[in-house]
């Protein structure tokens, strides 16, 4: 039997996850979204943590809990672990619904991101096409949501979002085609969320989109986090000034429910 974590349980969970470095953990683990699972209730031994469709475990692979909290996932998750033990524990439960690949993640160090720098970005935004900062009637516009519904998804609601979350958008004829939102946060910070419109891409769309949420963040002196799904997105980052501290292995898994 697994238990779902009360904050206060929560609390005692970070010492299990000191050596994973990831905001979304952290979301969690301070209470601001997502769950935590355990395998006792007192004294955890092995935890899992679920924010979306990543999913997090630490602890002892070998305890006679983990299988189940093996299987309690989305139905396509990204599973992130850090030990040797751990990948083989998931490579062998999952064994054939799995996909491993490379996600890049970064020093999340506020003086590698230069006001100045970013800012000159926003000039480049081409003929015809609009800037602007995601508000209601933007959170509510279809095309956003059709665009990535992970923009607002990990909220209670608009109206959450509204409060905690923050975002840009770009719109051209009306319709967003590029995004930069917050897809988490955590004390002091935000994970970044961004998608473009495949018709629009190669344009620098999200370069600026990118740029105008992170600006936003340094003056509300908030961390704007970045972590990587391909090269594509390492090479925007590094490009704002980010700077990159480790290629880790992640698993997408697949199942239908």
């Amino acid at each position: 039997m697994i238990y779902r974590a009360d904050i206060n349980l929560k609390k005692k969970l970070f010492s299990m996850f000191e050596n994973m470095n990831d905001t979304m953990i952290l979301s969690c683990l301070q209470g601001y979204m997502g769950d935590a699972w355990v395998d006792d209730s007192k004294e955890p031994t092995v935890a899992q943590i679920i924010v979306g469709d990543f999913v997090f475990y630490a602890g002892n692979p070998n305890s006679k809990i983990v299988e189940e909290l093996l299987y309690n996932i989305p139905e396509h998750s990204l599973i992130i672990v850090k030990t040797k033990e751990w990948k083989e524990k998931i490579e062998e439960t999952h064994k054939g619904y799995i996909e491993k690949f490379k996600r890049y993640a970064f020093k999340k160090n506020p003086e590698h991101l230069d006001y100045n720098h970013i800012k000159k970005f926003l000039l480049e935004l081409p003929y015809g096409y609009e800037l602007k900062k995601i508000d209601e009637s933007l959170a509510k516009e279809p095309s956003l949501q059709k665009l990535s519904e992970d923009f607002t998804g990990q909220f209670d609601s608009i109206e959450d979002y509204l409060n905690r979350g923050l975002g840009f958008c770009i719109l051209h004829n009306g319709q967003v085609v590029c995004g930069a939102s917050s897809y988490s946060i955590y004390d002091n910070g935000i994970e970044i969320e961004i998608d473009t419109d495949y018709k629009y891409r190669r344009k620098g769309l999200a370069t600026i989109v990118a740029s105008a949420l992170i600006l936003e963040c340094l003056n509300r002196r908030i961390y704007p986090s970045w972590d990587a799904a391909n090269t594509s997105s390492l090479n925007l980052a590094e490009k704002l000034g980010y700077v990159l501290e480790e290629a880790y292995d992640t698993y997408y898994v697949h199942y239908k429910k």
